[in-house]
């Protein structure tokens, strides 16, 4: 039997790229995390495939997601933001990505980092499910549940329960992969 990718990456190049290079890898680099919480925020009402198309704009327009320089975003870079095609231009998803910026960085400062923080909420290791179809994987959970009230606690915003759900299965906390998919076992720890 032939094992194939996830069928939601394959409607196009960068969806397969993206998920055979990156969907489900347990990422703890604080750089990339703020990258996907941020990614994630914008994403919300949109496609997956949307944020990926626009992905290499939003890392220059956002200082390739150094959280230090996005924290210190005023009106008129929200102003040049406003402007810029490449990017999704919304202003409170813009608005969303300074403000988190900030609530990064205090946590951060009370965590020692944002990995140790987020990492937290599986006990410091991926879940790992055992999917065979799509339709089985959840939108959210009582994980990500618990996350998003903690952050919207700590000040974060766009971050719902179905963002945080996303955002776990991106960054690895959570292995969604379908288990006939290669990269199931090739993410699994």
């Amino acid at each position: 039997m032939k094992l194939e990718r996830c069928p939601w990456a394959t409607k196009n190049p960068l969806d397969a790229q993206y998920h055979d290079e990156e969907w489900g890898a347990p990422l703890h680099d604080d750089r990339l995390l703020f990258e996907f919480l941020i990614l994630e925020g914008a994403q919300a009402g949109l496609s997956w495939s949307t944020v990926l198309a626009k992905r290499e704009n939003y890392r220059h327009a956002f200082d390739h997601f150094d959280v230090a320089k996005v924290a210190r975003f005023n009106d008129a870079k929200i102003e040049s933001l406003m402007q810029n095609v490449g990017i999704i231009r919304n202003r409170l998803k813009i608005a969303s990505a300074i403000k988190n910026a900030q609530a990064f960085i205090a946590v951060q400062k009370e965590f020692g980092s944002f990995d140790a923080y987020i990492w937290a909420f599986v006990g410091g290791n991926p879940i790992q499910n055992k999917w065979r179809f799509m339709s089985e994987a959840p939108a959210k959970t009582d994980i990500s549940d618990t996350m998003c009230k903690d952050l919207k606690k700590r000040g974060f915003t766009f971050v719902g329960s179905t963002i945080c759900y996303a955002f776990m299965q991106a960054t690895g906390m959570v292995n969604d992969h379908l288990v006939d998919c290669p990269r199931h076992l090739a993410v699994h720890r």
